[in-house]
């Protein structure tokens, strides 16, 4: 067998073998790796009634909010210690921008203050910034969230990472859609009474916004009106 026949059955055998090492490859399963999925946490708030704060506002409507310590431990208990404190109870939304979010928890109603107490360190985490999602206002500083916080209205991925998100809303986001709008609004929706679920607090009795005051009409305006 010459040199040229030689190589022609080494390819020959190499073509013949190829096609039974795919076959055999090809029967080995490949399993995809598992997509990581951020699970939220179950919506009843009943699970934990002392991390679920209740907003009553003045537009007649209650807002249930599911705050977790596992994201950010520090900010829920401030959250948690002014509410029991009664430090958001007429605070107004002093920012509300439409397709973005509402913000409140300032009491002077400007958004340049807080509480007296100091300010927190960041615990920014992973979870997204989602219609529904609270989270802390601060400064461009990182490390400044006070009292004040905001609601989010559309999904707003940019805010992740950057600010400190620790809960959600889990009832009444029908009641923040109706937050007047503004910066400040003019006619501002307020937290009449924040509390914690676990405090059972009834919702507070609002009452109607008082009817636009009729000018009271004299003879002379009746004489007047007849001689135009």
């Amino acid at each position: 067998m010459n040199r040229r026949s030689v190589i022609a059955l080494a390819i020959g055998l190499s073509l013949l073998s190829a096609p039974a090492f795919a076959k055999k490859k090809d029967k080995a399963p490949v399993t995809p790796p598992a997509p990581v999925i951020a699970t939220f946490v179950d919506p009843n708030p009943a699970v934990d009634p002392g991390n679920v704060l209740v907003l009553d506002l003045s537009n007649g409507g209650r807002v249930l909010i599911r705050m977790m310590p596992q994201w950010a431990p520090n900010h829920v208990e401030r959250i948690k210690t002014l509410t029991q404190q009664g430090f958001y109870n007429g605070v107004i939304f002093h920012r509300v921008i439409d397709g973005f979010m509402a913000q409140t928890g300032d009491p002077t109603g400007t958004g340049q203050s807080g509480s007296s107490l100091p300010d927190l360190k960041a615990e920014f985490n992973y979870m997204p910034h989602v219609r529904g999602t609270v989270s802390m206002a601060r400064t461009n500083e990182p490390d400044t969230a006070n009292s004040q916080f905001f609601i989010v209205f559309y999904p707003r991925f940019a805010l992740d990472h950057r600010y400190t998100n620790f809960g959600r809303v889990i009832a009444g986001m029908d009641v923040v859609d109706r937050i007047e709008r503004g910066e400040p609004p003019a006619n501002p929706t307020k937290v009449v009474q924040a509390s914690l679920l676990s405090e059972g607090k009834p919702v507070p009795v609002i009452a109607p916004p008082a009817p636009a005051a009729v000018p009271e009409i004299s003879p002379d305006m009746l004489s007047k009106s007849k001689s135009n």
